[in-house]
């Protein structure tokens, strides 16, 4: 086998990505702290053509460098707004018919696995702060509650790196209806 070059892997240029047809899944990001995380969650929205990011509280905007450092051009690809309060964002949302999903640990919630999202549904999925998680405010809002099932000693995974389970099994799944 031979690792493929760049200009190989045939991706979207900026334009083609900004006229293509998003993946219905909306990215809120609720007070992130870490612009590396921020950086990344754009990343990953590109890879997997995710509709728009909210940014809201403390989380950072572009430009910044150390956002850039991470999302690598992102930034100019996935459209994002910001918002003060993630609660204004979510109730917003809910009045446009889009599902919410804190990924969270809480009571009742349901295992990432077991989650089965449906094509014709738009999906916001609420990411919260490195420390105190998902605001319970947001929580108790949302239409669901996914947990990302965890096996070992710790507790929870990184935002990024949850980020990027989340948003690709979301898409698998959403995917994988659309082509039955």
């Amino acid at each position: 086998m031979r690792k493929l070059r760049n200009s190989e892997l045939d991706r979207l240029s900026v334009e083609d990505f900004k006229n293509s047809t998003k993946t219905p899944i909306i990215i809120v990001l609720d007070n992130i702290r870490s612009l590396n995380n921020i950086g990344s969650v754009f990343r990953t929205s590109d890879a997997f053509l995710v509709e728009k990011i909210y940014l809201c509280g403390i989380t950072a905007t572009p430009p910044h460098k150390d956002i850039h450092k991470t999302a690598l051009g992102s930034t100019d690809t996935v459209a994002w707004q910001y918002a003060e309060n993630t609660l204004d964002v979510i109730e917003d949302l809910k009045s446009q018919g889009v599902k919410i999903c804190a990924i969270e640990q809480a009571e009742n919630a349901t295992m990432l696995n077991d989650f089965a999202p449906k094509a014709d549904t738009k999906y916001a999925l609420v990411f919260g702060n490195e420390v105190k998680g998902v605001a319970q405010d947001v929580v108790s809002a949302s239409d669901v509650v996914i947990e990302i099932p965890q096996f070992g000693t710790k507790h929870s995974l990184n935002i990024s790196v949850s980020c990027g389970v989340v948003v690709w099994d979301v898409f698998s799944k959403i995917k994988s209806t659309i082509l039955q």
